[in-house]
């Protein structure tokens, strides 16, 4: 995956239709759509979890929370943070054996009724409704995968706020047994969810 790191930003000003009605918040409520609160996190498909985690482990500085481990010891998935949220990043293994797509990038709501909300519109506007709503096992976050347009999965999730504020949190490694039950409350992780990423993969290519 091709990474930038850069030193400054610029701060968002709203423009003057948007103008909160509090100065502590980069803008008003939106009154229509999902209105989802930030980005939460991006997750990405790989070859490789174990290296592509270690990059950002020990190069870039993040912690890891959260991992599948196999039952032959390979790492399936690794969840990291440079925050004081449970997770910034997250590296997903890609059954095709690819390399550098996404899996998705997440955004996240105040509540969950959001995100039950959300299903509902996405249903009403014909976005298709890969998976959820429902609660994740790891990180426990509420969830609902869709993909828009342009084929690139998005999550809207409800991360509970889930905050690592001890510096020397226990990495918690889930075993293959543990995920074969599925997420939080019994529902099964679909096959697109190891497969699908973007770009989309050519056909004719030698993977």
């Amino acid at each position: 995956h091709e990474l930038a790191l850069y030193w400054e930003s610029e701060w968002y000003q709203a423009p003057d239709e948007l103008k909160p009605g509090l100065k502590n918040q980069p803008q008003a409520k939106p009154g229509h759509g999902v209105g989802v609160r930030r980005l939460d996190h991006v997750n990405y498909l790989a070859a490789d979890v174990a290296a592509n985690a270690d990059f950002h482990q020990h190069l870039l500085g993040a912690r890891p929370t959260e991992q599948i481990q196999l039952d032959g010891g390979r790492i399936a998935a690794k969840w990291l943070t440079f925050t004081n949220k449970s997770y910034d990043v997250v590296y997903t293994e890609d059954w095709t054996g690819s390399r550098g797509r996404l899996h998705h990038i997440a955004f996240a709501t105040d509540t969950r009724e959001d995100i039950l909300r959300a299903a509902d519109l996405a249903l009403d506007t014909g976005v298709f409704i890969e998976t959820g709503p429902h609660k994740h096992a790891i990180q426990q976050t509420f969830f609902l995968y869709v993909y828009e347009p342009g084929g690139n999965r998005i999550e809207l999730c409800n991360p509970l706020t889930r905050l690592v504020l001890a510096p020397d949190w226990p990495l918690i490694t889930w075993t293959q047994a543990e995920r074969a039950k599925g997420q939080a409350w019994g529902l099964k992780t679909i096959e697109s969810f190891h497969t699908h990423g973007t770009p989309p993969l050519d056909p004719t290519a030698d993977h």
